[in-house]
């Protein structure tokens, strides 16, 4: 799904869809209130956004992994699995699963930390419990009311922030931002925030700032002409990490959120890549989505995210542990 325009400002359109909004948000809060959700036996850190579309929630999920194991716990991840056929609960193997089966993310995560797909969390959460981890992280689920978080942290494109501030179909916003504030310990502001949002964090609560860089290996893109195609909330981003390590950026092709690549559509992406003189690259979530045999012709970029304080992170998990 590509966001309106609309959901950037605020406009006749948006003050139009209002009440589809606030039925939305009932519908949500409704599904909250009569909710008896499941408390894991072990602390349970929820990655969420509150609104639709990629805000980073994958990055700041592995780099919690990371820091976790290296606190010496043995943590788990927990995810829905969109955009995959098996509901679950089921442990995710890179060796017989594609992201046909748990999605891109999960595959991902798979090579970090022992990671489960479940369409019902509570399912999910048990069976990393019963695989013995000391600790799961939620990629996603904080508007889900099937289980009860430890703590949550609100993952905010820094360029985007909450976009014209109303609830879908008026706006981006899974829920009012105020719900969403109210059930988080702490905030996540991706990227320079040029929107202000660091503003709008609620005194009291932490605010982790942070960036997503490339990996040191991606200094081979300066100077090179590429094609860029990306399938993710928000493909520009692409385009702006090759710009920014000096790549001379010919194109990018946007595909929808998850989009599952044809042969037929990497095979024209090639072609265009050839008759420009360029390399064909795509993010590490597309390039799983890539048919088997198209992957050694396409060039990932492999990115981490950086805290701007890993003291202060630090110091929240072992508190989030204890």
């Amino acid at each position: 799904m590509k966001a309106p325009r609309f959901w950037a400002e605020d406009g006749p359109l948006s003050a139009l869809l209002t009440p589809l909004a606030a039925l939305w948000t009932l519908g949500g809060r409704a599904r909250r209130a009569f909710s008896r959700p499941y408390q894991p036996r072990v602390p349970l850190i929820c990655v969420g956004n509150a609104t639709v579309g990629g805000a980073g929630k994958t990055p700041v999920v592995q780099a919690l992994v990371a820091d976790l194991i290296e606190m010496g716990q043995r943590p788990g991840i927990l995810s829905r699995g969109h955009g995959g056929r098996l509901k679950g609960p089921v442990q995710v193997d890179p060796t017989r699963h594609g992201f046909v089966d748990v999605g891109d993310e999960p595959l991902l995560h798979a090579a970090l930390a022992p990671t489960v797909v479940a369409r019902t969390r509570s399912a999910g959460a048990r069976l990393l419990e019963d695989l013995g981890v000391t600790a799961i992280v939620m990629d996603d689920g904080l508007q889900n009311a099937s289980l009860l978080p430890s703590v949550s942290l609100l993952v905010i494109d820094g360029a985007t922030g909450f976009g014209n501030g109303r609830v879908l179909p008026a706006g981006p916003l899974r829920e009012p931002v105020g719900d969403a504030m109210s059930r988080v310990s702490a905030a996540v502001v991706l990227g320079r925030d040029r929107v202000g949002i660091a503003a709008s964090i609620p005194s009291g609560m932490a605010l982790f700032p942070a960036r997503v860089e490339p990996l040191p290996e991606a200094g081979r893109f300066r100077g090179k002409r590429v094609l860029a195609f990306a399938g993710i909330g928000r493909p520009e981003k692409l385009r702006e990490t090759l710009a920014d390590l000096g790549a001379d950026v010919v194109d990018l092709i946007p595909f929808p959120d998850h989009h599952a690549y044809a042969a037929d559509e990497i095979m024209a992406l090639i072609e265009k890549a050839r008759e420009v003189d360029a390399g064909l690259v795509t993010t590490t979530k597309d390039h799983v989505r890539l048919p088997d045999d198209a992957r050694a012709m396409v060039t990932p970029l492999r990115v981490t995210l950086v805290w701007q304080s890993p003291d202060d992170i630090g110091r929240w998990l072992r508190h989030v542990l204890e």
